[in-house]
């Protein structure tokens, strides 16, 4: 007798086939968009090689060379996929990685004070910036952004809010463009100011650790008046990267309870896990002992996922769009900037 088998596969076999299939399609669909942001990537960070360029950072001008190809010569049908998968997934990987950059420790050397200059100056610069948005009519949303960006840590805040309020592109791109022109401006400024306003080196480094936007222009402003100036400026920079999640927590909240819907139940996604990875990786970063290469590579890694994501911002940004905004968010973001620098330098007067 002859047994004549089935070749015909399982149901179940045929649905682990079609899934594996799937996933295989969605993986080659992003690579055309992830390769066209990571190039953009590299040619960033190799432009600041050229000395002109060298103080803004990669994340700057990745989202301006985006911006340029988008608006120049179009962004090809084929990278969307790749580019909102850059502009999302990425992204928050990037901000979970930031974690390696913090350690408690590092934090201490700047004080009880110190912590307390810059979470004051923090918080009370996010309050102004709200409270001043809805004064000049600014959109919420774009306000919010501003608000996170001159308040924290320039254009990894704008990104990392965005998650939560889910801005439109021109909206992060304007953010961007604000605190990169401030804090431009407070990188050639302040180091003028020491003398003129009677500020040792730490007093210094506290204030533009606490109120220059950008770590990039924190550096190159504070390290002119000397290492120990730039070194209590990094580290008053990295206490307010620190304060990056509960930002972003908190918005979260508030976000999700003002679209609560009269049912009761919220429309909005819940806490955005990125930011409980991001305090869970300093938190391990300050108990285990990480070798220096890999905490190097990880905080290389971070850079450039960020950089990538603001190029795929770029690649999505309309600048007609951008015009359409007028001047009033530019207004809000000098605001934003005048009342940063002024509050942290009363209270280090004050307190310091």
């Amino acid at each position: 007798m002859t047994f004549v088998q089935n070749s015909r596969p399982s149901p179940a076999t045929r649905a682990i086939r079609d899934n594996i299939l799937s996933y295989r399609d969605s993986a080659l669909a992003i690579v055309p968009g992830v390769a066209l942001a990571g190039t953009i990537a590299v040619v960033a960070n190799v432009m600041r090689s050229i000395p002109a360029v060298a103080t803004f950072s990669p994340m700057i001008l990745a989202i301006a060379i985006g911006m340029a190809v988008r608006n120049l010569a179009g962004t090809p049908a084929l990278a969307r996929a790749g580019i909102s998968f850059s502009m999302r997934r990425l992204l928050r990987l990037a901000i979970v990685l930031l974690g390696f950059q913090i350690t408690l420790t590092q934090l201490a050397t700047v004080g009880t004070k110190g912590i307390l200059i810059v979470a004051s100056t923090l918080v009370a610069t996010f309050g102004f910036t709200l409270a001043a948005g809805r004064a000049l009519g600014v959109e919420r949303k774009l306000t919010q952004l501003i608000a996170a960006g001159t308040s924290i840590c320039g254009a990894s805040a704008v990104v990392a809010t965005n998650s939560v309020t889910e801005a439109s592109d021109e909206d992060v791109a304007y953010a961007i463009a604000c605190v990169t022109i401030f804090g431009s401006i407070a990188m050639f400024v302040y180091p003028m100011l020491p003398r003129l306003l009677h500020l040792d080196a730490d007093a210094y480094g506290l204030w533009s650790g606490a109120s220059i936007h950008e770590i990039a222009q924190v550096a190159a402003a504070s390290f002119q008046n000397g290492q120990r100036a730039g070194e209590m400026a990094t580290v008053a920079k990295l206490a307010r990267v620190m304060l990056l999640a509960p930002v972003v927590l908190t918005l979260s909240v508030v976000t999700r309870a003002s679209a609560q819907p009269a049912g009761g139940k919220s429309a909005r996604p819940p806490i955005p896990w990125f930011a409980i990875g991001f305090v869970a990786i300093a938190a391990l970063n300050s108990v285990v002992c990480i070798p220096a290469g890999l905490r190097s590579a990880t905080i290389t890694l971070s850079t450039f996922l960020l950089t990538m994501a603001l190029a795929a911002m770029g690649l999505e940004t309309d600048i007609s769009k951008l015009y359409a905004e007028g001047m009033r968010p530019a207004i809000l973001g000098g605001l934003a900037f005048l009342f940063i620098a002024g509050f942290s330098l009363i209270l280090i007067k004050l307190v310091g």
